[in-house]
């Protein structure tokens, strides 16, 4: 693979911006569908990334060893199975479990998983006909010019001559964005009382150095970034754990965290799947997504979408309940899942299930678990971090008992509702929250270590609905949660990514093509046809030499790489687009010779 070659008299040019899993996904496939979409022809790859192929920036070898994956080793794969559903054919391959010799239970971190992406990239490259060479650009993509029905240029830093392309790919990956108007206001007060704000970021990149040691810091943010948070600013500072105990080093600052919900995300689950898997989908599939698409006056997510996701997901749940466990219920299946189908929605589902499920914990309440501190208070602050300590603890207990595989029946029809709502394009973001929530959250290990660190003093709970409020030359944050109580620091920390919107997106590319008339969502999402992944402008055209996919598309998917055996919507993304680009340029091809 060369670097910075280039042959302007190439017969055909792809540029694809973005190097990571997702700009090495559509290799792949390329790869695999080339055969039968472009044999025989040439072709030019052009890979325009800062960071090296494959492991992209979130994966890079450059960051701290101690940040891992939150999934297990065997349930990450970068390679399709019969599950997948597209046209291009199944090459599978390695999960990183089988590719790096380590046991399938194993948190593998962060640099493995990059090596593996690597790897993965290599051999995707290798793959190719020898027609079909890859020249990566180790820079920044600043804008795409062309008009639509010729050759487009891609201007990259740094270099006065842009790349020829006849197609370009957008493969971002994650961004960084530029400051709301609240991030705005929190920063100016920052700087103008001398505290320290660090907005949302990818927490490797964030510089932590300005949060000093035994100083309180609020943090507002509990997910996977907080995690991140957690790791670097306590073992990253020599901290260490002697069982369930965790030694400090004095370095460490005092993390004052809360969010929306006020806990957090709930943990992987510790245990395999045995016997028979609830049949997916059932009440959510292409033909319901085929209905929402068709209406003439659109969908709204609450009333048309969320209703279907609720009885596909309660669906799973009791199928596995009434076949796994069937002595903690009152009917037959069959008669159950008769009555199920025929209920509506509301009070007549609720008196099923209650005649049926005779245990209230053996049911499945999704506005519970979304937000399990709504209407509950604590007399003090300190009552509040043993009730929430018990929470994390009740919760470490569920997920690791197979005798609650319900939950585990509700991540796979999670992972079946993502797969269909893909085709729906831009839902709004709190769907993709809730997904995160309950089937993204952090290892288990990493919720033991929460708890040591609570009970060492060095995380503290602040609530539900945490409001941060700038005053008095401090930041102060409180709760609902702990009525009357609050925290006072001159640190705070917004532990999240930024939002993948094109208008703030950092990224210059974005915004040019932004203000060059791409189609916006509501949420500010890039618009792409879903049959293919091209750019649509604002009056839904699509652009015939322009793709896009990634998170900042309304096509965006739970990740580039999945478990094996889940039908991969990335993957299944990937290979439409692949075929596409393959498409037009044998045809092309077949033009110019014409």
């Amino acid at each position: 693979m060369s670097s910075e070659t280039f042959d302007p008299e190439a017969p055909a040019t792809l540029v694809i911006v973005g190097a990571g899993p997702r700009g090495t996904g559509l290799i792949e496939r390329i790869a695999a569908n080339a055969p039968e979409l472009y044999a025989g022809s040439g072709l030019a790859i052009h890979l325009v990334d800062p960071h090296p192929p494959g492991a992209g920036r979130i994966w890079r070898a450059a960051q701290s060893p101690l940040l891992w994956m939150n999934s297990h080793a065997e349930d990450v794969t970068m390679f399709t199975d019969e599950s997948v559903e597209m046209a291009g054919p199944v090459r599978p391959g390695p999960t990183l479990h089988e590719w790096a010799g380590i046991d399938g239970r194993t948190f593998a971190d962060r640099q493995l998983q990059g090596s593996y992406l690597r790897w993965v990239h290599e051999q995707a490259v290798a793959a190719l006909p020898p027609e079909i060479t890859v020249h990566h650009h180790p820079g920044r993509a600043l804008r795409v010019s062309g008009p639509r029905s010729g050759r487009q240029q891609v201007w990259l830093e740094g270099r006065d001559q842009p790349l020829p392309a006849d197609l370009v790919v957008l493969a971002h990956g994650h961004l960084d964005a530029e400051l709301d108007d609240e991030q705005r206001e929190l920063a100016a007060y920052a700087a103008e009382h001398g505290l320290v704000h660090l907005p949302p970021d990818f927490t490797a990149d964030s510089d932590l150095s300005a949060l000093p040691a035994g100083e309180p810091v609020l943090v507002r943010g509990f997910g996977l970034a907080f995690v991140d948070l957690m790791v670097l600013l306590t073992e990253g500072r020599g901290g260490r754990y002697e069982g369930d105990t965790y030694v400090p080093s004095g370095r460490e600052p005092v993390l004052y965290v809360g969010s929306r919900r006020g806990v957090p995300y709930h943990s992987k689950i510790g245990y395999d799947w045995t016997g028979e898997r609830p049949p997916l989908p059932r009440f959510l599939g292409p033909a319901e997504i085929d209905g929402l698409l068709a209406r003439p006056g659109g969908f709204d997510f609450r009333r048309d979408v969320w209703p279907l996701v609720e009885k596909e997901l309660g669906f799973a749940h009791y199928h596995r309940l009434f076949t796994g466990h069937a002595e903690r219920t009152a009917i037959a299946w069959t008669d159950f899942e008769e009555k199920y189908e025929a209920a509506s929605e509301g009070a007549e589902r609720e008196a099923l299930v209650a005649s049926a499920v005779p245990d209230p914990r053996d049911r499945l309440d999704l506005a519970a678990l979304d937000r399990p501190l709504d209407g509950v208070t604590y007399g003090s602050f300190a009552e509040f971090q043993e009730g929430l300590r018990g929470y994390v603890e009740d919760d470490l207990s569920r997920r690791h008992d197979a005798a609650h595989s319900t939950d585990l029946a509700v991540f796979l029809g999670l992972l079946s509702v993502y797969g269909q709502l893909v085709r729906l394009g831009d839902i709004g973001s709190w769907w993709h929250g809730f997904f995160s929530y309950l089937a993204s959250g952090p290892p288990g290990p990493r919720l033991r270590q929460l708890l040591a660190l609570s009970r060492a003093g060095v995380l503290k709970f602040v609530g539900a609905d945490m409001a941060v409020h700038a005053r008095d030359g401090v930041f102060r944050a409180s709760s609902a949660t702990v009525p009357g109580s609050s925290v006072e620091a001159r640190a705070l920390v917004e532990a999240r990514l930024p939002e993948p919107t094109l208008r703030r997106a950092l990224d210059p590319l974005l915004r040019e093509l932004h203000a060059d008339g791409a189609g916006e969502t509501p949420d500010g999402l890039l618009r792409v046809d879903r049959a293919d992944g091209r750019v649509l402008d604002r009056a839904g055209l699509p652009h015939p030499r322009r793709f896009a996919l990634g998170p900042h598309t309304d096509g965006r998917t739970p990740g580039a790489f999945t478990r094996p055996r889940t039908g991969g919507p990335a993957f299944r993304q990937n290979d439409a687009t692949a075929r596409a680009a393959l498409v037009f340029l044998r045809d092309l091809g077949a033009d110019a010779v014409g």
